[in-house]
C-alpha cells in the first residue's frame, strides 16, 4: 500500500490526463454531432454545441458501461497496465487528436485510444500482452462502422424520398427542420454513450492497476463515470470548428433532409455497437452516413476526393498514435 500512495500524484495526474483526452474527444468530435445541423442552418453553432452537451451528458442515464468494460479489461491481458501504460496510451491518443484537428481532418478519437493502448502495451510487454479478440473486434469495426453508416443513411435517405415524392420541397424542408433537432439529438447521445465511456475504461484500468480498485470485474467509481460524461460535454460545448466545415459541407451538400438521414443512421449505428460494448468511431460512423446520403442521390453529389483524405487518416490512426505511444511509454520510465 505504501508503494501505491507514493505514487498518489502520478494516479491524480493520469486521471485529469484522461479527462484532459475525454475534454478533447468531445472538442474534437463535435463536428460528428453538430455539423449537419449547423451547415443545414437549423442550429446556430452556439445553440448547437450547447444541444450536443446536454445530450452527451444525458447518456449517462441511458447506456450500460458496456464499451467502458471492453475497454478496461478487454484488450491487454491482467496485470500488464501501469501507470507507465496509461501515460504512454494517453498522449499517443491525445498527440494525434491535436495534428488532425489542427488539420482539419475528422479523424477518430476513439481508435487514437485504442491504438495508443496498443502501442504502451507492446511498448512494455510485446504483442502477446494484447488479447486478440478486443483488438480484432475494433479494428473490424473501424470498416463496418463507416458501411453500416453508409447503408442506413442511404436508406433513409431513399425511404424518405419515396414517403414525401408528393410534398413540396418547401413543405419539406419546413418540416425536416424541425425533426433534424430528433436526430442531431439522438447522435449526440450515442456520441456521449459510445464515446464517454471509453475514458472510463482507461481510469478504471489505471485505478485496477494501482490497487485503488481490487478488480475490472468490480463497476467503477460514480465520480469516475460523472466526470467523463461531464468532460466530453464540456468539450462538446467548445467544438473544433476547423473540423465542422469538412464534415458539413466539403463532403457534400446537405439539406435538412439530408442532415436528418445521415444524423438518424448514424445514431442507429452508435446504439447498436454501444449495446453490443464495441468501441467505435463516432468520426467513422457520421461519415459513412453523410456519404452515403449524398451517393443515394447522385453519385457526382460526394466529393470523393475529400472522402478518400479522410479514409488514409482512418488508416493511419491506430499505427499513428501507437508509435507516438511507445516513445511515451519510454520516456515514463525516466519521468516517474
Amino acid at each position: 500500500m505504501e508503494s501505491v500512495q507514493s505514487a498518489l500524484w502520478v494516479i491524480i495526474l493520469l486521471v485529469f490526463l484522461a479527462l484532459a483526452f475525454d475534454f478533447m474527444n468531445g472538442f474534437h468530435d463535435a463536428a460528428n454531432s453538430i455539423a449537419t445541423v449547423v451547415s443545414t442552418g437549423v442550429l446556430r453553432p452556439g445553440q448547437a454545441v450547447l444541444f450536443a452537451a446536454f445530450f452527451n451528458f444525458l447518456a449517462i442515464f441511458i447506456f450500460h458501461l458496456s464499451v467502458a468494460a471492453t475497454v478496461g479489461k478487454g484488450i491487454v491481458q491482467p496485470g500488464i497496465v501501469d501507470v507507465h501504460v496509461v501515460f504512454g496510451a494517453l498522449i499517443g491518443a491525445i498527440s494525434w487528436n491535436l495534428i488532425t484537428w489542427y488539420y482539419g481532418i475528422p479523424s477518430s478519437s476513439s481508435h487514437a485510444l485504442i491504438g495508443g493502448i496498443v502501442g504502451a502495451v507492446i511498448g512494455k510487454a510485446g504483442t502477446e500482452a494484447l488479447i486478440s479478440t478486443g483488438i480484432i473486434k475494433t479494428v473490424v469495426f473501424i470498416f463496418v462502422s463507416p458501411l453500416l453508416g453508409f447503408l442506413l443513411g442511404s436508406l433513409m435517405m431513399l425511404l424518405v424520398a419515396w414517403l414525401f415524392r408528393r410534398t413540396t420541397p418547401s413543405r419539406v424542408d419546413r418540416w425536416f427542420r424541425r425533426l433534424q433537432l430528433v436526430s442531431a439529438g439522438a447522435y449526440s447521445l450515442g456520441h456521449g454513450g459510445n464515446d464517454a465511456q471509453k475514458t472510463i475504461g482507461i481510469i478504471w484500468m489505471l485505478l485496477v492497476a494501482t490497487g485503488y480498485m481490487t478488480s475490472v470485474d468490480t463497476s467503477p467509481p460514480t465520480w469516475t463515470v460523472v466526470c467523463c460524461y461531464m468532460a466530453i460535454g464540456a468539450g462538446t460545448m467548445f467544438g473544433g470548428w476547423r473540423i465542422v466545415k469538412t464534415m458539413g459541407q466539403k463532403i457534400t451538400k446537405l439539406k435538412p433532409v439530408g442532415g436528418f438521414c445521415a444524423e438518424t443512421g448514424g445514431a442507429l449505428t452508435l446504439f447498436i455497437a454501444t449495446a453490443l460494448g464495441i468501441p467505435v468511431s463516432t468520426t467513422h460512423t457520421i461519415t459513412g452516413a453523410i456519404v452515403g446520403v449524398g451517393s443515394a442521390q447522385r453519385a457526382s453529389a460526394v466529393r470523393w476526393g475529400v472522402a478518400g483524405n479522410i479514409v488514409w487518416a482512418w488508416i493511419f490512426t491506430i499505427p499513428a498514435s501507437a508509435f507516438v505511444a511507445i516513445v511515451a511509454y519510454w520516456a515514463s520510465l525516466k519521468l516517474f
